[in-house]
């Protein structure tokens, strides 16, 4: 048995010395006032024990981490059909890439590139009528914590920034690869994205993966394959052009925000969250990435 809290203790001290480099998103306003000298991490076991260290409990913008939960819930909702929507494979290329898109009709490589959540987005929208509602409701239910909710400033911010999402959704509207109107769709992605959690918070939330698609309730969300979609889509897309780098130095399905956030899961144990807010040059957390990195070396816990 690992003793988590001595281990998540150990990689705070380890990480100490990265902590508060990178740059902050600063060409979202609202994210571009946060302290990156914050730093936090959590672990939620399957049975439910959490363990913490520094600024574990202090929300923060989950920005793109919010793209796993809509997958998983359209998933749940239309099964095998989105995938005729949007693609399985890494981009190799930005998140917010126009070029490849046109390459590919409007059909997105993954869901996690901003092209691909936005059809998930409208997928979800189509299926629930609230798209944001049902992402939220979610989060609230999984992290057992209710008071999870929208920043209606980084939304605002998100969609005064947001030409590049809004050229995105027009470009595969004009392919017939969204449904509803693209005001709309971009409405509820920015909401989406503006959801404020903590490190404790996304550790259980995305608990359902490690039980194989089975909610902190005991029911299922997903089937057997359907969780391992979705770990598998992390793994190799998760994590923007980096997400080789990621498989090479974790070894875990992961998904990061530009707020600073990464969740991983390790299959069968727990799920992680580690937040700081200073960013590379991909957009992921350069402490978040080493705290990772320094987990699964300490314990021996990877998909590999």
């Amino acid at each position: 048995m690992h003793d988590f809290q001595a281990i998540l203790d150990e990689v705070m001290a380890a990480v100490r010395p990265v902590v508060g480099q990178g740059r902050v998103a600063n060409y979202i306003p609202a994210l571009a006032s946060v302290d990156p000298s914050r730093f936090g991490m959590a672990l939620a076991t399957v049975d439910g024990d959490v363990f913490g260290v520094g600024d574990w409990r202090m929300p923060f913008s989950v920005q793109s981490i919010s793209k796993v939960f809509a997958l998983a819930l359209t998933l749940s909702r239309d099964g095998d059909a989105i995938w005729r929507r949007v693609g399985k494979e890494p981009s190799g290329n930005p998140f917010n890439s126009l070029v490849q898109l046109e390459y590919e009709q409007g059909v997105p490589r993954n869901p996690f590139i901003n092209a691909g959540a936005l059809v998930m987005t409208d997928r979800l929208l189509s299926l629930t009528g609230d798209s944001r509602g049902a992402v939220r409701d979610f989060l609230r239910a999984e992290s057992g914590n209710p008071a999870v909710d929208f920043d209606a400033v980084v939304a605002a911010s998100e969609a005064e920034h947001g030409h590049r999402n809004a050229a995105l959704a027009h470009f595969m509207k004009s392919y017939g690869n969204i449904e509803n109107p693209v005001p709309l769709v971009l409405e509820h992605y920015f909401w989406q994205c503006s959801l404020s959690m903590s490190c404790a918070d996304l550790a259980r939330a995305c608990g359902f993966l490690a039980r194989h698609g089975r909610t902190a309730g005991g029911t299922r969300l997903l089937s057997r394959s359907q969780a391992k979609q979705v770990n598998a889509v992390m793994l190799t897309c998760g994590t923007y052009d980096a997400a080789g780098e990621f498989a090479y130095r974790v070894g875990l399905p992961c998904k990061s925000g530009v707020g600073g956030g990464i969740i991983a899961v390790i299959p069968n144990r727990c799920g992680l969250c580690v937040w700081g807010p200073g960013l590379d040059s991909h957009g992921n957390s350069v402490a978040g990435v080493e705290a990772l990195d320094r987990f699964t070396t300490l314990t021996g816990l990877s998909v590999f």
